[in-house]
């Protein structure tokens, strides 16, 4: 789970006028918790990690890119967050502890990575992603087992299981490792979002058109200099080479890096009832749950049948 992607669409989704006793809003954790709930009933989910930002701006991407969510830094520094989401973060992690599912970050990277990393050395099951992010869409694979993306941009109601078929359909790109084109025509596209301007001139469409004409992002560049190369447009080629310095440190910023370093604080497996009962009736006392945690023990609990 994508955690942080997860929490902020619940809080945008849900009114602030959800509340707990004491008037503080916990419209994000209602959310979240129920979204859990969600996958562990309605998924199957017999393992499941909340992987969370240990930094939302990772200096080795802003290095590479300084635009990188620049504009989404606040005066002092941290990302630009609703106070009314802040104060709910810790409650989220509190309820994710009593009950017992892991969190999983990497010192210096974000969620994105953690994911990334996950699903690369997974060896065993099938993966869901859970996310609201498009840019996870690169981690899609078949072998050696397979990892699936389900997207909640449009909310659960409409999620999209997102496979290679459904990515190279969906975006117009080939096949085969059609995670790693999907990289590729982000780089290409860009991405205002995250402080990715792309190529001036191409857009989504063309993007993918070179990416499956050519094959892959490095077979498109190295094509700019081969003048013998006559699928490549003189248009596009004028294009890919005024953002040469873009495109030389863009697959930095746009690649999750599976090499990060993760550590999860506990075992992956979802638990049929919660480690910590008591703090569990505490917190959904406190913050007026009742009806959110009750219904995500429930689902934990059919496990157990």
């Amino acid at each position: 789970m994508d955690a942080a992607s997860l929490y902020f669409r619940a809080f945008y989704a849900l009114p602030e006028s959800m509340t707990a006793p004491d008037g503080t809003p916990v419209n994000a954790v209602r959310g979240f918790v129920d979204t859990i709930a969600k996958v562990i009933a309605d998924r199957g989910a017999g393992r499941l990690v909340a992987c969370l930002d240990a930094d939302w701006r990772p200096a080795f991407r802003v290095a590479a890119l300084p635009s990188y969510k620049a504009h989404r830094v606040a005066a002092e520094g941290e990302e630009e967050v609703p106070d009314a989401l802040t104060q709910q973060v810790p409650i989220i992690l509190d309820v994710l502890d009593a009950v017992g599912i892991a969190t999983a970050e990497a010192v210096g990277y974000e969620a994105d990575d953690v994911i990334g990393a996950l699903a690369a050395r997974e060896a065993a099951d099938p993966v869901e992603v859970i996310t609201g992010d498009r840019d996870l869409f690169q981690v899609v694979r078949e072998v050696p087992t397979p990892v699936r993306v389900l997207y909640l941009g449009r909310g659960w109601a409409k999620a999209e299981l997102m496979g290679p078929a459904e990515v190279a359909a969906k975006y117009g790109l080939p096949l085969e490792d059609a995670g790693r084109a999907y990289a590729g025509m982000a780089v290409l596209r860009g991405d205002p979002s995250d402080g990715l301007p792309g190529v001036a001139g191409i857009g989504e469409k063309t993007a993918a058109k070179l990416i499956t004409e050519f094959g892959s992002l490095d077979a498109v560049l190295a094509a700019v200099h081969d003048g013998r190369d006559r699928k490549l447009t003189a248009r596009a080629r004028t294009a890919l080479l005024n953002a040469q310095e873009y495109l030389a440190v863009a697959p930095t910023v746009v690649d999750v890096a599976v090499d990060a370093d993760v550590v999860v604080d506990r075992a992956d497996v979802v638990p049929t009832a919660p480690v910590d009962p008591e703090r569990v009736a505490e917190l959904t006392r406190r913050w007026g749950l009742g009806s959110s945690l009750p219904r995500l023990l429930s689902a934990m609990e059919r496990r157990a049948g």
